[in-house]
């Protein structure tokens, strides 16, 4: 079967060969590549971001405003087969990936700076971990909202848990809201994110 048919087969396959291409690296650069347990947590943390991340954009940029077309259009097919076949597969991964980056960034904190100490020093904004814990402040700011705002009013817009017209319009809007922030929160956060190493872009 072709891995390249489901997604937990391409997500597999990826897998696979990042794996090679780690064996190939360290083994033909003379240990300039090394895969340890920092590395793992920081491409374990990048990936699932950008899943998480990626998921935020998507609902943002396309799936609101499509969901507004289609609303706004009386003669069109409506938005019915997004809000039952494709929001809470999105709503799914977009949750979980909000877990993994939060938990793998805090790994990486852990073991990619120095033990312990680095978590406790990047959320209390210590001067050497300031620029990362300005960005790991609105990470989790931004996690808390995807469970605490954004999914319990998902759940009434889409019908998972009983809801009268008006509490899921209600909740239509507190989602969108809280979605909006954490759109906009993104981008100091990422910023920050890619300003600890290689320094703020401006």
């Amino acid at each position: 079967m072709n891995p390249l048919t489901s997604v937990k087969g391409s997500i597999t396959l990826g897998v696979v060969l990042a794996l090679v291409v780690s064996v190939v690296l360290t083994t033909t650069m003379g240990g300039e590549f090394a895969v340890n347990g920092a590395q793992l947590g920081r491409w374990l943390h990048i990936l699932s971001g950008i899943m998480w991340i990626g998921l935020l954009y998507y609902f943002n940029v396309v799936q609101i405003p499509g969901l507004a077309a289609a609303g706004a259009d009386k003669g069109g097919p409506g938005g019915a087969g997004i809000s039952k076949y494709i929001a809470p597969r999105a709503l799914l991964w977009f949750r979980w990936a909000a877990v993994a980056t939060w938990l793998t960034g805090a790994y990486y904190l852990t073991v990619g700076y120095g033990g312990h100490r680095a978590l406790l020093d990047a959320f209390s904004l210590h001067e050497g971990l300031r620029v990362i814990g300005i960005g790991a402040w609105l990470g989790t700011i931004m996690a808390l909202n995807v469970w605490l705002v954004i999914w319990p009013n998902q759940k009434k817009v889409l019908g998972i848990v009983a809801a009268t017209d008006d509490e899921k319009a209600k909740a239509r809007k507190l989602a969108m809201l809280a979605s909006r922030t954490n759109f906009v929160l993104s981008i100091p956060m990422l910023m920050c994110m890619s300003g600890q190493i290689h320094g703020l872009p401006f």
